[in-house]
């Protein structure tokens, strides 16, 4: 499977300038990869405080929009995250296009940012999401999520080979964020796909370096800090190969692993 990650430049509350850019960078990738995806939150960025007016329904018009084009240009589409009104609950929300254009899988983001107060606009997600793209089993996380290996672990235990990870991760943290998805495909055997913004909100640059890593932790693609399409391609089987060769699953002892507070 050959992979686009879309690294945009997200504008604060430009919606219709975002929408317009992903839209064509979906355009473009279509053109050489099977599967696309976007960052977090790329259609309005961190102007949060007038979420709850932009936030559409699943059957909505961005949603519309985006599954004519997976359909029309014959392509999966890992929609980053979107704002979305579910039951009268705002979530940040990452949705899964196959190339029929039908919602194969959606993601409630479950770890909310609290030194960023996420949780003044939005619903913690409460499960995981395991689906399966072109035979493929994979799983969603959204930016923060990455900090908790519990989730990345439930869904390697649940037969996920790649995770897709949209993000809006700051460059002060840079570090943190190639150690991390190198940690989370290492520690499960898996592929990670993390897709990062480039630009900045209120003085603060985003990071970028979208990283696309393989089951061993090793870089396939990754970006710089500019706007860019990035490819890679990944092999399922190589996830297997990986699983046997090294016993991790095999030698865990969850008989005698407790939660503690903090």
């Amino acid at each position: 499977m050959k992979i686009a990650m879309l690294q945009m430049q997200v504008v604060a509350g430009d919606a219709e300038g975002n929408q317009a850019k992903g839209f064509a960078f979906i355009q473009e990738a279509a053109r050489q990869a099977d599967t696309v995806i976007l960052p977090e939150i790329w259609t309005i960025g961190y102007a949060l405080k007038n979420v709850s007016l932009v936030a559409e329904p699943i059957n909505g018009p961005l949603v519309t929009r985006l599954a004519g084009i997976a359909r029309d240009y014959c392509v999966n589409i890992i929609a980053g995250s979107l704002p979305l009104n579910i039951g009268n609950q705002i979530y940040n929300s990452s949705l899964v296009f196959n190339k029929q254009g039908s919602v194969v899988a959606a993601y409630n983001k479950i770890h909310l940012f609290s030194m960023y107060g996420e949780e003044r606009f939005f619903s913690a997600g409460s499960s995981l999401e395991l689906f399966t793209l072109e035979t493929i089993p994979a799983g969603l996380g959204i930016c923060y999520d990455l900090r908790f290996p519990e989730l990345f672990r439930s869904l390697a235990l649940s037969g996920a080979q790649i995770t897709f990870v949209p993000a809006e991760w700051p460059a002060v943290r840079g570090d943190h964020w190639r150690t991390l998805v190198q940690a989370r495909a290492i520690e499960n055997s898996m592929y990670l796909c993390a897709v990062n913004c480039v630009g900045e909100h209120k003085g603060a640059a985003f990071y970028g370096h979208s990283l696309l890593v393989d089951p061993e932790g090793r870089i396939i693609a990754e970006g710089g800090s500019e706007e860019a399409v990035i490819y890679g391609e990944i092999d399922p089987d190589r996830v297997n190969q990986t699983r046997q060769a090294m016993s991790v699953f095999r030698d865990r002892r969850p008989d005698v692993y407790k939660e503690s507070s903090v």
